[in-house]
């Protein structure tokens, strides 16, 4: 069984696209949704999902929600007996993700509008498993913290993709997972 596999088939891509991208939502392309970010090509999220291990119940954290489609991939993979908390810099694509993410009908997720400034989400804090769908140029401390001890952190760090895992005690390891181009993580609007 490929959980992955069957929250792609839960909800799909064309759903959290602008109507004119809607009939490419089965290329595994990055797509435009405006203010110069994109959905993540399917197979790029695939493998993102997949390193993140989300169990059922897992509290999560989704950082650059865009429009919306990772988060609803996440709250598929926690279930109703888990939560997940999407944020985004841009106004108009957290109005965009909120309303695609309403349509799927998981009301155990939400997106935030993030704060100018801050990275993740801290005030509910810790998570056990965080999303990152932009590019830092180094490891943020600040999202480190946020995960839980234990719990695991996928982000794209200067190109490459990286997993960070945080055991009982609160140490953390990396592990590198090939080259991927995102969009830059940015603190500010």
């Amino acid at each position: 069984m490929d959980r992955v596999r069957d929250a792609f088939a839960a909800i799909p891509r064309d759903g959290f696209l602008p109507p004119e991208e809607r009939t490419y939502a089965g290329f595994d392309q990055p797509l435009p949704i405006g203010r110069g970010q994109t959905n993540s090509q399917p197979r790029t999220v695939a493998d993102m999902l997949h390193l993140l291990e989300v169990r059922p119940g897992d509290e999560v954290l989704d950082v650059g929600s865009g429009s919306g489609w990772t988060t609803a991939l996440l709250a598929h993979l926690t279930g109703p007996e888990g939560s997940v908390v999407g944020v985004e810099l841009e106004p108009s694509l957290v109005r965009f993700g909120r309303h695609n993410l309403a349509a799927t009908g998981q009301p155990w997720a939400r997106i935030e509008k993030a704060r100018n400034g801050v990275l993740g989400w801290p005030k509910k804090a810790p998570y056990d498993r965080i999303l990152v769908s932009a590019e830092a140029e180094a490891m943020p401390r600040e999202l480190v913290e946020q995960l839980a001890a234990p719990g695991q952190m996928v982000i794209p760090v200067a190109g490459m993709m990286m997993l960070v895992e945080r055991s009982a005690t609160g140490q953390a390891r990396l592990s590198s997972h090939g080259w991927y181009r995102f969009v830059p993580l940015r603190r500010k609007a």
